[in-house]
Formats: structure tokens, C-alpha cells, sequence
């Protein structure tokens, strides 16, 4: 559980949507697939320092406890009303978005529509999409105020989800290739090229960086064990396995779904997709129409293994700092049945419920862009 933590709350919608900017910055396959390893290594080698610090300090809260020990209360308090009141709320409401944003990309398919029987031009209205967003968050917040046995299953079986779906994407050009399966598209190994640059004065300094920056995205979340290290059985064992573990899996998918994207999808036809993820292109050209249904479930499943894993380690912050007295006590209390910080669940999945609501009622009456992401939107309504 503990591995699916850092692999689920990791792999999100960043490997099935940054390669095309990636593909934008970097026009030659080996050096993107550099870029790939590079943030892997990267993200290993902080996993190693994380591992040994979390391994020292193995107490529920995760980087407000290392903060508070290293730097004072001060910066632990910073850190933590920052982390609950913009970082890790407004990613909740943002993944909670994305997931309902994909769900109704699969009931307005018409490929879909007829495959279930469902009337044509079945959609999901403006606020119906808003109040199932909310639901989301709410269902998701009791099943892990019911224990972190449960939250702990819901992320093991949703990580398991991802992982195929990622192996899957590797795996199917092959297939195709080796005639067990007919595709629209048929992969081809010279999109792979130029896969070196011949002359490095042709390599931007700033494409690179704007690529890595895509990169890391992607990476980001395999820290989110430390703040539920109190709760990781053997933690002086099982903590550093599950990063290492966690890390060197995600690398591996990322590289072979970015391989099969590629043998799909030439490079100069991915930079164009600016209104449609890499991953539905690549669903499309191998599965035809009902490609964008396996492309946007592959998406939702994705997401909902990041949201429930954020939800699992998030309120353990505020129930760290409502121990030390730098947030209400209440928060700092643990249900005397199911044995987890229940109300610093609720409060954290009512304040992300909160934003939803606030950027959906600015987006309506015109304050924000409704054409931006989720992510854009309520950075907007933080500003």
C-alpha cells in the first residue's frame, strides 16, 4: 500500500497529456527520452535523502514535521496553512475536475452512446458536472474516514488500474506490429527519428528547460508517503522500499508509454494537438473511435488514484499541527472508532469543495476562462 501510495499519488494526467509539450520543446526522440530518465534519476535521488529523513522522522505530517525540526515551529507553521489552504486543496479540486471533466468526455461519445444504449446527444450540464465533482470529493473523504485500511485498498486496487493502463499503451503498438491485432494506424520505428541532434547548436537551452519542467510534472507526488509515515508498519524497512520501489516503477512506465506514443503518433502531429490530450491521439489511431472512451476512462482512473492518495495523506498534516497547537486542536484528534484524523478529512475535503464551487460560480458569471484547465482556473482564483 505504501508503494501505491507514491505510484498513484504520482502518475496523474501529466504522462497522459506532457508529451506533446514536450514534444514542442525537444524535436528529437533520444534526447525526450533523456529528458525522461534525467527527472527519473533526479526524483530517485531525492527519494534517497526523503527515505533517510522520513526514515528518522517517521511521524504523521511528512514535510511540516522535517520543516518544524530543521527550521522551528515558524517554519512548520508557514508551511503547513500554505500547503492546506492553496497546494494541496486546490490540487484536489483540480484532479476532482479533470475526473469529471473525463467521465463526460465518455458519456458524450457516440460511439459510446450507442455501444450502452444511451440517447444521443447524452451530456452532463454545467453545474451537474460541479455537483458531481463535489460528490467525488465527499464519497472519496468518507472512505478514508473509515479507516486507512480502506483508503490504503481503494489506492492499491485504483494504482493497480493506472499501471495496466500504462502497460497497455506500451504494449499495444507491439501487437499491432506483430499482426495480433489490426489498427487504423499502423506503428512505424522512423517516427522514432531524428532521434539524435547532429549539431547541438540547434538545441535550444530554454526548450530544454521548459521540457523538464514538463517532466517533473509529471514526477511529482512520490513524496506524499512521508505525511502517512506514522502509519507505514516497519517504517525503517518499508519506507525506503516503497520510494525506491515506487520511483523506479513509475520510470519504467513513463519511458515505455512515451516509446509507444511516439511509434504511433510522429512527432510533428503531436505538437499539434493542442485541444486533445497525447494519449486519446494515440487511443484513436490504434482503436478507432472508441479510443477516446479507453483514452478518457485510462485519464479518469488515473486521476482518481491521485485524488484518493492526496485525501489519504493530506489531513495528516493539519492532524499534525493540530497536536503542536499551530492549527485548531480538534484537528489533531483522532475518530475514536475508525482511528483517523476524521475531521481534518472533512475539513480538508470541504475547503477543496469550497474552491470547486467558487472558480464554477466565477467561471459562470464570466470572472474566468472556462477554456482554461482546471489547474489554470483556480490559480487565476488565487491570485
Amino acid at each position: 500500500m505504501a508503494t501505491a501510495v507514491v505510484v498513484g499519488t504520482s502518475i496523474g494526467s501529466g504522462i497522459f497529456k506532457k508529451p506533446q509539450a514536450i514534444a514542442e520543446h525537444v524535436p528529437y526522440f533520444g534526447l525526450a527520452a533523456l529528458l525522461w530518465v534525467l527527472g527519473g534519476i533526479l526524483v530517485l535521488l531525492g527519494a534517497l535523502a526523503y527515505a533517510e529523513v522520513a526514515v528518522l522522522l517517521p511521524q504523521a505530517g511528512g514535510n511540516y514535521v522535517f520543516l518544524r525540526e530543521a527550521y522551528g515551529r515558524l517554519a512548520g507553521f508557514l508551511w503547513g496553512w500554505v500547503d492546506f489552504c492553496i497546494i494541496r486543496s486546490a490540487s484536489l479540486a483540480a484532479l476532482a475536475t479533470i475526473f469529471t471533466e473525463s467521465l463526460h468526455d465518455i458519456l458524450r461519445n457516440e460511439t459510446f452512446q450507442h455501444a450502452v444504449g444511451l440517447p444521443s446527444g447524452t451530456h452532463l450540464g454545467f453545474w451537474p458536472q460541479r455537483l458531481l465533482t463535489v460528490s467525488v470529493l465527499v464519497g472519496l473523504a468518507w472512505v478514508n474516514i473509515c479507516g486507512v485500511r480502506w483508503g490504503g485498498l481503494v489506492q492499491l486496487l485504483i494504482t493497480l488500474v493506472k499501471v495496466a493502463s500504462l502497460v497497455i499503451i506500451a504494449v499495444l503498438p507491439f501487437l499491432v506490429l506483430a499482426d495480433w491485432l489490426s489498427a487504423p494506424t499502423a506503428p512505424d520505428f522512423g517516427n522514432l527519428r531524428p532521434v539524435w541532434p547532429e549539431d547541438w547548436h540547434q538545441v535550444s537551452l530554454g526548450g530544454l528547460g521548459s521540457a523538464f519542467l514538463g517532466v517533473l510534472w509529471a514526477y511529482h507526488g512520490w513524496m506524499n508517503l512521508a505525511p502517512v509515515a506514522e502509519e507505514v508498519r516497519r517504517p525503517q524497512r518499508n519506507i525506503p522500499l516503497a520510494l525506491l520501489g515506487g520511483v523506479a516503477i513509475i520510470i519504467t512506465l513513463y519511458l515505455g508509454a512515451n516509446l509507444a506514443y511516439y511509434l504511433v503518433i510522429p512527432r510533428a502531429k503531436m505538437v499539434e494537438l493542442k485541444q486533445t490530450s497525447v494519449a486519446t491521439e494515440f487511443s484513436l489511431r490504434l482503436l478507432g473511435p472508441l479510443g477516446a472512451v479507453v483514452a478518457a476512462a485510462a485519464v479518469m482512473s488515473s486521476v482518481f488514484g491521485a485524488l484518493n492518495g492526496n485525501l489519504l495523506v493530506g489531513p495528516r498534516l493539519l492532524y499534525a499541527m493540530g497536536n503542536d497547537g499551530l492549527a485548531p486542536h480538534a484537528l489533531g484528534v483522532v475518530h475514536p472508532r475508525y482511528r483517523t484524523p476524521a475531521l481534518a478529512i472533512a475539513v480538508l475535503a470541504a475547503w477543496s469543495s469550497f474552491q470547486v464551487v467558487t472558480v464554477a460560480l466565477l467561471t459562470w458569471l464570466g470572472w474566468l476562462e472556462e477554456r482554461k484547465s482546471p489547474f489554470d482556473r483556480l490559480t487565476d482564483f488565487a491570485m
